[in-house]
């Protein structure tokens, strides 16, 4: 139906619905148009579009776990991209070019003795890019309000950025890519297999040897069973009060005679002490006796030197000395000294 067609009424609340649909549509470009803007800026921020970069160049052996966009790390920071990797020409030192940027302002950490660190990351032949910052040499780049002006070149010159396109040289230090070091390890691996496999065999005829001498050990085990199975039952004798070694050497009746014997020496013993208690008693009953019979002798042989020394006896005893004292008819030689007479025994 055509808008002439409808009434007044209609086409009036028809152009206001058009342009309430009008303003409603260029709400929602205005909304999406702030929106791109915000998502452009803030990615812009997070990429570093609007932050000042630096370029930095260095070269490695091979281009393998790298590639455009990779991030290059400083102190652990993800401080810019790599943005070129080619080969060099045929025939050139370098074989593969790499180029990257760095963001503001980390490249001012970037110093003629920093290096750049191409090593493994992860298990899949993925590679990453770390620069070390610089300790004791000098800054590659040059700063006025902000704005780089001078980057140092590889002379250790300082020439104006717009002079030069790779910007400043990094040196490179490259850890070999995982093909290369999975290559020497299967080179390692061959050289040493047969030095494996002796060893393999090695092990096998020790194992072999030790598994013979387990046998052999269980069957001397198994023949020495009787003889600990006797040693033990030795043993329980000798620990038996009833079997001891002591029974064994000196059997009981040995035992018997011997406690006899004792019982008779035993006796004799006290018999021998009753005999010596009785010669005791009797020595000392005699000695009183003896004693009388000395005072005796001593006695008469006082009375015979006083009747020797009697007026009236005195020449009977010169008589009866003269003949039983007379000198020998030869007389002894003078060398014979007299004899000591002995004095009279009490």
């Amino acid at each position: 139906m055509a808008l002439q067609d409808l009434t007044p009424q209609l086409r009036t609340r028809l152009r206001r619905v058009e342009k309430i649909v009008g303003v409603f549509v260029l709400l929602a470009a205005l909304v999406l148009v702030v929106g791109f803007a915000y998502y452009l800026y803030h990615t812009a921020q997070r990429k570093g579009w609007l932050i000042p970069k630096c370029p930095y160049f260095t070269f490695v052996e091979s281009g393998e776990g790298l590639k455009v966009g990779d991030p290059v790390v400083l102190m652990g920071f993800e401080v810019g991209n790599i943005t070129v990797i080619t080969a060099q020409p045929p025939g050139s030192y370098n074989k593969v070019y790499l180029g990257m940027e760095i963001r503001s302002p980390y490249y001012g950490y970037i110093w003629s003795d920093s290096k750049a660190r191409v090593e493994a990351a992860g298990l899949l032949g993925n590679r990453m890019l770390e620069i070390t910052p610089g300790v004791s040499g000098e800054p590659t780049v040059h700063e006025v309000g902000g704005i780089i002006t001078e980057l140092r070149v590889r002379s250790g010159n300082y020439v104006p950025i717009a002079r030069i396109r790779k910007g400043a040289y990094i040196d490179p230090e490259e850890e070999p890519s995982l093909s290369d070091r999975a290559q020497k390890l299967v080179g390692t691996i061959e050289k040493a297999l047969p030095n494996i496999l002796s060893l393999t065999n090695q092990i096998y005829t020790v194992l072999t040897n030790t598994a013979q001498l387990t046998a052999t050990a269980n069957q001397v085990m198994a023949d020495t069973h009787p003889l600990v199975t006797n040693l033990t039952a030795i043993t329980d004798n000798l620990r038996d009060p009833h079997g001891s070694l002591g029974e064994w050497a000196i059997p009981n009746d040995v035992h018997t005679n011997l406690a006899a014997l004792t019982a008779s020496l035993n006796d004799t013993i006290l018999n021998l002490a009753a005999i010596t208690s009785n010669l005791n008693s009797q020595v000392e009953a005699n000695d009183k006796m003896l004693s009388q019979i000395s005072r005796l002798v001593v006695n008469t042989d006082n009375l015979v030197q006083g009747l020797k020394r009697h007026w009236l006896l005195r020449g009977v005893f010169e008589k009866m000395n003269s003949k039983t004292n007379a000198p020998p008819a030869t007389a002894p030689s003078t060398n014979v000294q007299p004899a000591t007479t002995a004095a009279p025994q009490k």
